[in-house]
This record gives C-alpha cells, sequence and structure tokens, in this order.
C-alpha cells in the first residue's frame, strides 16, 4: 500500500514546463538568466522527489507540497545559491582572534581603503615613477620592512609555506638541511615541514631527539653536504618538561664558522615585543635578525594582523638569490595583497598606534575591563530585545590566540551565556550559524557562548537580530 501511495504521489510531481508557465517564473525570467531558473527548478523538483522516496510514511505527506506555492521559495532559495557569492561575512563569537576557519586576521581600515583604490584604479605595481619605465612590486614594501626589522633586503610571496619553500629550494636544493627532530611541525592542512622540504629538493637532515637538541648535535652533523641549518620556530605546539634547544645566536655563530647561512621560520611572526602588553614572550623578527639569522620567514595574516603573505627578510646577498629564482614568479602576491600589506606595515612605524588599532592586536590585549563594558553592554541589548524565552547570563571564560600562535596561553574573557527555554543549546547554535549573516559561537555545558573579545563594535544589534530570528523558528 505504501509503496502505491508513493507511487502516486511521484506521478504528481508537476513538470518543468508546467512550472516555468506560471507567470512568476516569467517574472523570474527578466531578473536571472534562463540556465539558473531552469537549474533551480530541477534541484526543487528532485528535492520534492527525494522527499517522497524517503518518506516512512507516504500517507502522512501533505499534498500541499505539490502545490506551486509551496514550490515557490524552495525555487527561490536556490536560486539564491546560485547566484550569491558563497565567500561571505560571518561574526566570530568565538574568542579565537586568529581564526583559521574564519579568514585570521581583520585588516585595518588603511588597507581595507588602500586595497580598495588599488583595485578600482589602476596603480604602479611594476612602474618606477621616477625613472619612467618598468620596476619590481616587491619595492612597494621591501624598505619598509627593512626598515622595522633590520634586514638587508626583503621579499612577499602568497604565504608562509610558499616562503619556507622557496628559500630552500633557492638555498638547499640537492643538499643537507640541518633540523632539530623537535622542530619538524605541522601546521595547518596537514602540510608538515619535512614535506615542505622534500618538495624544495633539500634534503632533510634530523638532529638530536623530540625533547632535546644540543650545540654539539648540529655540529657533528655538518659534512661537505650540508648547505643549511634551519630554526623553526614551534609556534603551534610546546614541548615541557625535561626539554633544551639551542639559540638562534650560537646557531648563527656555529653556522658562520663553517660559512653556511642560518634560517629560522617564525611561522605566525611578530614584529612587536607583545609580552609589554599581557601576553608571553615571543620572538620577534627584528630580534631574529640581530641574533645573526641570514634569513628569516613569517606570516602576514597571523600576529602580524595583515593580509595573507610569506615575508622573506635576511641578507642581501640570500634575498637577492631567492628574488631570481624562477619559483618566485609562481608564487609571488598581487596587488590587493601589496597593498594590504604595505598599508599594515606603515601603522607599525607607531607602534602604540600599532598595538591600539590593528584588529589582532587589539583583540589579543583588552584589558579585562574593557572586555567587562563589552559584555554588558551586550547583554542588556539582548535582555531589552529579548526579554522572555531565553535565560542570559555573562561569565568569565578564557579565549585563545588561534592562528598556530601562543598554544599554551589561554586570555581571561567576558561570554554572554545564552539558554533557550525551549530547544537545546546545540539547536540554537546550529540557527545562528545558518542566519544571515552566521553568528559562530561556542556550546559548552548546554548553554550557547558568545565570547565578546572577537564581537565587533559595530556586531551587537546583527547578533540580536539572529538571536531574536533564531527564537522565532521554534525548536
Amino acid at each position: 500500500m505504501a509503496q502505491q501511495l508513493r507511487q502516486k504521489y511521484l506521478s504528481q510531481i508537476p513538470n518543468m514546463d508546467h512550472i516555468l508557465s506560471k507567470p512568476e517564473m516569467v517574472q523570474l525570467g527578466n531578473r536571472y538568466p534562463r540556465g539558473i531558473i531552469l537549474e533551480a527548478v530541477r534541484r526543487g523538483l528532485d528535492h520534492l522527489r527525494q522527499t517522497i522516496i524517503t518518506a516512512r510514511d507516504p500517507a502522512k505527506l501533505d499534498e500541499s507540497i505539490f502545490s506551486f506555492e509551496h514550490l515557490l521559495p524552495q525555487f527561490m532559495e536556490e536560486i539564491e545559491n546560485q547566484v550569491n557569492p558563497r565567500l561571505r561575512r560571518v561574526i566570530n563569537a568565538t574568542g579565537v582572534v586568529i581564526h583559521t576557519n574564519l579568514g585570521r586576521s581583520l585588516l585595518h581600515e588603511d588597507a581595507i581603503e588602500h586595497i580598495a583604490g588599488v583595485s578600482r584604479h589602476y596603480s604602479n605595481l611594476e612602474f618606477n615613477l621616477v625613472q619612467g619605465k618598468r620596476g619590481s612590486r616587491y619595492t612597494h614594501v621591501e624598505q619598509i620592512l627593512c626598515r622595522l626589522t633590520g634586514a638587508e633586503a626583503a621579499l612577499v610571496v602568497n604565504n608562509n609555506a610558499a616562503a619556507v619553500l622557496l628559500v630552500l629550494n633557492t638555498i638547499a636544493a640537492g643538499r643537507e638541511v640541518i633540523v632539530s627532530r623537535g622542530q619538524l611541525v605541522e601546521i595547518g592542512g596537514a602540510f608538515r615541514i619535512p614535506d615542505v622540504m622534500n618538495r624544495s629538493g633539500a634534503i632533510l637532515r634530523e638532529v638530536g631527539t623530540t625533547n632535546r637538541t644540543h650545540l654539539s648535535d648540529y655540529e657533528a652533523a655538518i659534512g661537505e653536504g650540508t648547505a643549511l641549518i634551519l630554526k623553526v620556530h614551534t609556534s603551534n605546539f610546546r614541548i615541557m618538561g625535561f626539554t633544551s634547544e639551542v639559540e638562534l645566536r650560537e646557531l648563527a655563530e656555529l653556522a658562520h664558522s663553517h660559512h653556511l647561512p642560518v634560517m629560522e621560520d617564525l611561522g605566525s611572526g611578530c614584529l612587536i615585543d607583545l609580552s609589554k602588553y599581557g601576553l608571553d614572550r615571543e620572538p620577534t623578527a627584528q630580534e631574529a635578525i640581530k641574533e645573526g639569522a641570514d634569513v628569516v620567514t613569517f606570516s602576514g595574516d597571523k600576529l602580524m594582523g595583515g593580509p595573507q603573505a610569506g615575508i622573506i627578510i635576511g641578507k642581501g646577498e640570500y634575498v637577492e638569490r631567492i628574488k631570481v629564482n624562477p619559483l618566485n614568479r609562481a608564487l609571488r602576491i598581487d596587488k590587493l595583497t601589496l597593498a594590504g600589506l604595505e598599508s599594515t606595515l606603515l601603522l607599525y612605524l607607531d607602534e602604540t598606534r600599532a598595538a591600539r588599532e590593528i584588529p589582532t592586536l587589539r583583540m589579543l590585549t583588552y584589558s579585562h575591563d574593557e572586555l567587562r563594558k563589552r559584555a554588558q553592554r551586550l547583554s542588556r541589548k539582548i535582555r531589552a530585545r529579548i526579554p522572555t524565552g531565553l535565560r542570559i547570563g555573562v561569565r568569565d571564560d578564557v579565549s585563545q590566540v588561534g592562528g598556530g600562535a601562543y598554544p599554551v596561553q589561554l586570555l581571561p574573557t567576558k561570554v554572554i551565556c545564552l539558554k533557550p527555554d525551549h530547544g537545546s543549546a546545540l539547536q540554537l547554535e546550529r540557527k545562528l550559524r545558518e542566519g544571515k549573516p552566521p553568528i559562530i559561537a561556542r556550546v559548552s555545558k548546554e548553554e550557547v557562548l558568545l565570547d565578546v573579545r572577537t564581537i565587533g563594535d559595530d556586531e551587537g544589534d546583527l547578533i540580536v537580530d539572529g538571536i531574536e530570528k533564531s527564537l522565532r523558528q521554534g525548536p
């Protein structure tokens, strides 16, 4: 009986021509390409067909599902799915500041305006305005990078993995690179230092043990096939307890005594001493250069707070060789990244302003009092708009730096706690995540947590709107 009813319902699915002849669909043809509409109708009818096929009891299906009035909103949703961008703005209420899945660092308004200006008009990307002839795109950021770090030369590629790959391929292809076993890290997306090294053509020479490596280990490994000593900052993990590693200054002295270069991959990269602002000590690019590194690489969109980029600084003789490597062209950055990076770097000329205004640094250095006030403002807004159906509280919690930086440091914060009277916290979290704009929150102990550290000053009303709409939908 159920199978007969299922077949009956399948035969009642309206055909494509019938749907397209409706006046509403004809009007849509004035706004969208015919191919978009056809695909939307096809998907909508396929969804209806699957609903019938997978129904446990077809007798419980409401026959209104066959009506055009029921199907039209589905067609419209399918059209929107096709024509609207998939990459879109979300609200980060997780408390993870450099959230890799949510785009890492936010850009300063100066950087955004510079990107917009450069993208809207022609630019001197590779044109020397003084000499009136072709120039290099790297000159726009090289001078400021050298000024900020004390390096002799600089180069920028599209991310830090690319920077490491390019340096190793230039300096050590076919030869050995000495690395401590405890520094053979895996970064996001399962990319590992040994794999990057293998692709570069360099040969890995591991020394020491996972938790302890001594200067003598490096010295014993140096031979005729050695091209480089590499130090990798383990920014995404820490080994605690019985540990030992060689300082960069000692490595540089050893390498230079054997006429070898030493490279440090700083990973997250830092241009100011964040310990002055309440965070743990993190090595800076300036310190790496001062302590004798010949080449230093780091990311642009992590602790530096700029766009995605892989920054290479160091001695002129090595950086110039890296620049002319043909692989460099495949890894180079575009004009929009250069514009955002240049504007971000210029902010570092005034360290106080950089710490106060660069979004990533500002969020990392909020005081307890600032976080308390932010939580009070947001909770008042929610209570004013949603007086019933939701239990609202404010409590202490912890945020994370994210982006592979400061893996063991937790930042004291304030969170708004939401517990719906009807339905679960997981259901509310899902509805917030599927809203417009999506609100990405955490769930803990049957509550949805909104961490005010990563919520923008202009996002309070959007959050209240999202909560209100989610509760209206019911459990």
